[in-house]
């Protein structure tokens, strides 16, 4: 296994315009019933108040590949309905990636005049390089990946169709 050195800071900024209400939106992202639906379609929970518990549970065939029932976990910083999330998040998938850490995620719904919002997902992840190249991986051989850019596209995608990229 190669060596992975440190980086001192990795930020990624996801930004995305959906034709939804921020409520709408806000709901999507905080609510387990949506999350099953889009992206890795992994229910996840929230406890919407500082220091409230962040986690995400694996799927039925995640767990057939060994992966645990609880992939990732973090703590609430910031909820204010529905404009702006921020929390930390660990990944749960393997022992290296338990030991890189938290690292904090900010969602922010902003409407824009034109009867849209801009989602705006930004990832600040030092010394977390296994996570910053899991999180920007690209959909591209059906082995998973995606990150990301896969997550709120697919969100986009459900919100504005009623359908996921993968049905």
């Amino acid at each position: 296994m190669p060596i992975l050195e440190k980086e001192s800071l990795t930020t990624q900024i996801h930004e995305i315009y959906i034709k939804a209400p921020p409520e709408l939106i806000w709901e999507a992202i905080t609510q387990p019933e949506w999350t099953a639906k889009y992206g890795y379609r992994t229910p996840t929970e929230y406890d919407l108040k500082p220091g409230g518990k962040y986690k995400v549970r694996s799927t039925e065939p995640m767990q057939a590949m060994g992966l645990p029932m609880i992939i990732i976990d973090g703590e609430v910083t910031e909820a204010s309905p529905p404009r702006k999330l921020v929390h930390t998040l660990r990944f749960l998938f393997t022992d290296e990636n338990a030991a890189e850490g938290f690292t904090r995620i900010t969602w922010e719904i902003v409407p824009v005049p034109a009867g849209f919002c801009r989602l705006t997902v930004t990832h600040e992840m030092e010394g977390a390089p296994i996570m910053a190249a899991s999180t920007s991986s690209k959909v591209d051989d059906g082995q998973g990946g995606g990150g990301w850019t896969w997550i709120i596209s697919d969100l986009k995608s459900l919100l504005e169709t009623g359908k996921s990229l993968a049905d």
